[in-house]
């Protein structure tokens, strides 16, 4: 199967690196999804959202459609982009764990790259506000992007716009699994918009929501994908921690 073709630039792969950690962003970084916060506060509410993922699980619709209906909801309803900044910088917050983890992994050379479904503007102008604009900087963002119309509604940009996931998250772990020496690959993630990723990591750490609302759990269980759940980053950190150092394989890991 060819791979989708992207609308947005990818950045450089980390060639020489023997561990890369890969993340969603949306209520597996931060606390709460802010695409969800949006569309419960501001758009067509929570049943409705709760819905289309149902549908997403039982393939009655793809990702790209459902997460478009979302956000159109929020739009249409006459809030502009900007007041959606404010709204999700006010109310979203971070992963109690992240900070410390992403210290740890940028002190001992691990990469970490967010990989979202989500708008790049949108989480840039959450993540400077919660760890600062230079850490901010710092991090990598595959995502989708926005466009804003002259009359101030918006919409999403996909990333893979012939894509049933919008952004088929897999493209960004793929290249890395086609170097002749690859990286241990981490991935952190928690819903629907992971499952193009699920089966491509070397371990794949899925997120404890409470809401239990655990549906890349549910899809990877059904599946047969095996994962480690985690509440939060201070309890992954002692995972990667042992496998960056050797001290388990990563079969070891997931034997537990």
């Amino acid at each position: 199967m060819s791979a989708p073709e992207s609308t947005l630039p990818y950045p450089p792969i980390h060639k020489d690196k023997k561990f890369v950690v890969l993340s969603d962003w949306d209520g597996t970084i931060t606390t709460r999804d802010s695409n969800d916060y949006m569309t419960d506060h501001l758009g067509y509410g929570c049943e409705k959202r709760r819905k289309g993922n149902l549908d997403i699980l039982t393939g009655r619709t793809t990702f790209r459609e459902s997460f478009r209906e979302m956000l159109e909801s929020v739009s249409t309803a006459g809030h502009t982009f900007e007041e959606c900044k404010e709204v999700l910088r006010e109310n979203i917050k971070l992963d109690p764990g992240f900070k410390d983890f992403y210290a740890w992994c940028k002190g001992n050379d691990v990469p970490v790259i967010i990989v979202s479904s989500g708008m790049a503007p949108l989480i840039r102008a959450v993540l400077s506000n919660l760890i600062g604009e230079e850490s901010a900087n710092e991090i990598e963002i595959i995502s989708n992007d926005v466009t804003i119309h002259p009359d101030g509604k918006w919409e999403i940009k996909y990333r893979h716009p012939s894509s049933g996931f919008g952004h088929d998250k897999s493209q960004a772990i793929l290249p890395y699994r086609a170097l002749p020496n690859p990286p241990t690959l981490f991935f952190f993630g928690d819903g629907v918009s992971d499952i193009s990723a699920a089966r491509h990591a070397d371990l794949l750490f899925v997120k404890v929501t409470s809401s239990g609302d655990n549906d890349l759990s549910s899809y990877c269980t059904r599946e047969g994908i095996t994962h480690v759940l985690f509440e939060d980053f201070s309890r992954a950190l002692p995972v990667v921690k042992s496998v960056v150092a050797g001290d388990k394989t990563v079969a070891e890991v997931l034997d537990r």
